[in-house]
């Protein structure tokens, strides 16, 4: 099977190697595949394969390795969702993606395919009258050009998904979402539910029947609807009070039990269940430091019995440690010790599930595991050019800000160095609300521990995962106490002994280049360089430039999370060069819609104005982030080397030489 991925992922693995120093081309290399499931009836896996500016689905039948489908769309285009809705039937979406750190805008287009590669077609969405970009599938006119997205298949049921559909606008707009029943070959729509909120989610129970609906209006509040069946009427059941609310999870084997995802005044999100005929709530499951990052269901069901858990290393939980999943789990977990182990799919009857293993040594290795004969094969990698055992190692660290708020992060120091006194990349994570950085393979990471660096993540105040209090620590904090966070972070590890305080650097991409060149604004003595890559840098442009502010509920996310524009220049880097002592590295791309290049450019200016050597990477045809290897092959090796001029480190190799090999 690994050799079909290989060819299917030819676009994306035929690139040429350097042979020294730190060697850029294993890091820029695409995964030979990103996610892969097994289908119910075990006959055949569908994978996602990352090519240069676009993904690809791919299946292939189990036992001959044969590739029997694909799907390939245009420049700027993924697949964001997949799933086998029958023994033998796939439905997927896509999503335009402009750069590698951009968030994903969903096409709202649904497309169907046999696992023997026919019948495909466009059931439903905006390009439904051209087939879509770069397909030849057939086009269709009607009244599906809508935008559209799985919620389920119902049970018994072989023809048809349940979808939340909205109308599509040229442009972002908060809307009214409805559920509608959409046929997998001919592509009719039929109404099953409306609801009286917008941008609305929904869930289903056992039955198939959506009894849950949760969504916000421009003003951001969330609510949360319920109702007994399909033919029942809605009831308000919860509504955003102090930044708190709820999201069902799932439901019990007979649907008289409702799990919800509560979000707590203080520390991390609960998981509670809740008797629908009584009221009665009853805590199930909650972690100490974090919320769960996903749900554990039963196969085939949405009956969720645990919880996996961003602890640190990630572990599983479980409501009732003795169930047949829980001990399944748990031995799979004692068989790779050391690793983070998710069942990703089963077949129907249980009998094959895929397992992906993976580290912060390791991208991801697949496994199929009989659950009978309790016997496990190796099916494929990830990334095989990587050992994992000549990886660099990721350590979870705890410590307090300077107002004593717990914080957690990650340091990663060089294979085989004794982890003091090193040379330093602190490295900021992008977002920042609601995302963190976790214990997982970072190319990134990886390759500057490889050029000798030790490098420290902080989940700043602001983060998610630790609950909404912590998050909410971090609301109009930027360039303030998330900024301190890091400086704190950076002060401990000068402590701690690990980085030596004259070698240290500050580099992030998105928030993360926000927070680098603020870094070296605010503590212009406690850093040696500072590199941003598709940063912000003016805060009152994002009230003006960017994708966030074109809807109504972006405006407002922007005023209440980040600031009035008129409060917003004394906390903009660029707005404080005249303080920057040491070099910067900007880098940037002409079609950003996320982090406008124009911030770089009014960034780089200050900069010349006030005498502060910079350096400049600009691509007009990259966005949010650099898709084409070259390009990105390019950034590393200059990143590389405007490190080493401040602290010492290795630089990227300047040859070629043969197939890429794992970095030292």
């Amino acid at each position: 099977m690994k050799q079909l991925f290989l060819a299917a992922a030819l676009t994306a693995l035929s690139s040429p190697a350097m042979c020294a120093d730190v060697d850029v081309s294993a890091y820029v290399r695409k995964d030979q595949f990103g996610d892969i499931l097994i289908s119910p009836n075990g006959s055949h896996f569908a994978a996602t394969v990352p090519l240069e500016d676009r993904t690809v689905l791919a299946v292939i039948e189990r036992g001959t390795n044969k590739l029997t489908g694909s799907f390939n769309v245009g420049r700027n285009t993924e697949i964001s969702e997949f799933a086998w809705v029958t023994p033998d039937r796939l439905l997927f979406g896509t999503a335009r993606k402009f750069g590698a750190l951009a968030r994903p805008q969903l096409t709202g287009n649904l497309y169907a395919m046999n696992a023997d590669g026919s019948k495909l077609d466009i059931l439903v969405g905006q390009d439904i009258d051209d087939g879509g970009p770069g397909t030849s599938i057939k086009p269709k006119k009607g009244n599906n050009k809508i935008a559209a997205f799985l919620i389920d298949a119902p049970p018994a049921d072989t023809r048809s998904v349940l979808v939340a559909a909205l109308p599509y606008t040229y442009g972002p707009a908060d809307v009214f979402t409805t559920v509608e029943r959409l046929d997998l070959f001919s592509g009719r729509l039929s109404r099953v539910a409306t609801v009286p909120v917008r941008n609305a989610g929904f869930a289903l129970d056992n039955q198939g029947q959506v009894r849950f609906a949760s969504g916000a209006n421009a003003d951001r509040i969330r609510k949360l609807y319920y109702r007994a069946n399909d033919g029942a009427e809605w009831e308000l059941m919860t509504i955003e009070k102090n930044g708190l609310f709820e999201e069902p999870v799932g439901f019990s084997a007979d649907d008289s039990i409702a799990y919800l995802q509560v979000e707590q005044p203080d520390g991390p999100d609960a998981i509670v269940a809740l008797e629908l005929a009584t009221g009665k709530r009853t805590q199930v499951l909650r972690d100490d430091d974090v919320d769960p990052s996903r749900i554990i269901y039963r196969n085939g069901t949405h009956v969720p019995i645990g919880a996996y858990f961003n602890d640190g290393r990630p572990r599983s939980e479980f409501f009732d440690a003795q169930a047949p999943e829980a001990r399944l789990q748990k031995s799979l977990e004692g068989a790779f010790a050391g690793n983070a182990v998710t069942i990703t799919s089963q077949t129907s009857d249980g009998g094959v599930a895929l397992v992906q293993v993976a580290s912060a040594q390791n991208p991801g290795d697949f496994y199929l595991f009989d659950t009978k004969a309790k016997k496990a094969e190796h099916a494929l990698a990830r990334r095989e050019w990587f050992d994992p055992e000549q990886q660099s190692p990721m350590q979870p660290v705890t410590f307090a800000a300077r107002d004593g708020l717990t914080l957690h992060g990650y340091l990663t120091v060089p294979k085989g160095s004794s982890g003091k006194n090193l040379p330093m990349v602190v490295m900021p994570h992008g977002g920042p609300y609601g995302v963190r950085d976790v214990w997982t393979f970072d190319e990134e990471v990886q390759m500057l521990a490889d050029a000798g660096y030790a490098v420290l993540q902080v989940n700043f105040r602001g983060s998610g995962g630790y609950g909404v209090a912590f998050t909410s620590a971090g609301q109009r904090e930027w360039g303030g106490k998330m900024q301190d966070d890091v400086t704190d972070a950076t002060r401990w590890a000068i402590q701690q002994g690990i980085a030596d305080k004259g070698r240290i650097c500050l580099y992030g991409g998105s928030y993360g280049g926000y927070a680098s060149l603020m870094g070296v604004a605010k503590e212009p003595d406690l850093y040696k360089c500072a590199a941003g890559y598709v940063g912000v840098y003016d805060l009152p442009t994002m009230h003006t430039q960017g994708d966030i502010q074109e809807r109504g509920s972006g405006e407002t996310y922007i005023n209440d999370w980040i600031g009035k524009r008129d409060s917003l220049g004394a906390v903009s880097p660029n707005r404080m060069a005249d303080r920057i002592k040491v070099p910067v590295f900007l880098a940037a791309g002409g079609e950003d819609q996320r982090a406008p290049i124009t911030h770089s450019r009014m960034m780089e200016q200050a900069l010349r104005k006030a005498g502060v050597p910079v350096e400049t990477l600009y691509y007009n045809d990259e966005g949010h982030g650099f898709y084409i290897e070259a390009h990105r092959k390019e950034f590393y090796t200059r990143l590389l080397a405007f490190l080493s001029r401040s602290l010492g480190g290795s630089v990227a190799a300047t040859g070629t030489g043969g197939e890429a090999k794992a970095a030292k």
